[in-house]
């Protein structure tokens, strides 16, 4: 089942975790949780709790690490279109501020470099 799983963020590839997702697994490219409500199978922005679970209690930020006991994990959470969106809005950030291609890139998109970069300025 894990070979057709993909980060709901990302789309990068979950083969290599072993099923079940555990609540700390995290995507290997963009190091966000998997254990949340929108890799859910039970996830739907169309109904009034976004989850399709009668018997689960309800989670308001559905990005963030839960601990749904009915949490499934849906091959189906990657959505190319809204990546590409998400991708197009950066860019566009990123013009604002001047920022290349190439700097968007390059800079650490979970904020990992971040703290680095703001302790080099105390050093």
């Amino acid at each position: 089942m894990n070979e057709s799983l993909r980060c709901y963020r990302c789309g990068e590839s979950l083969a290599s975790l072993t099923p079940p997702l555990s609540r700390q697994d995290e995507c290997p490219k963009c190091a966000n949780y998997l254990h949340v409500c929108r890799m859910c199978v039970f996830f739907d922005p169309r109904v009034p709790t976004q989850c399709r679970e009668d018997g689960a209690e309800e989670v308001i930020e559905k990005e963030r690490v839960n601990f749904c006991d009915w949490f499934k994990p849906s091959a189906t959470a990657f959505i190319a279109e809204r990546k590409s969106s998400e991708d197009l809005a950066r860019a566009e950030l990123g013009a604002l501020f001047g920022e290349t291609p190439a700097d968007a890139e390059n800079s650490d998109v979970a904020g990992r470099d971040a703290t680095s970069s703001v302790e080099d300025l105390f050093k």
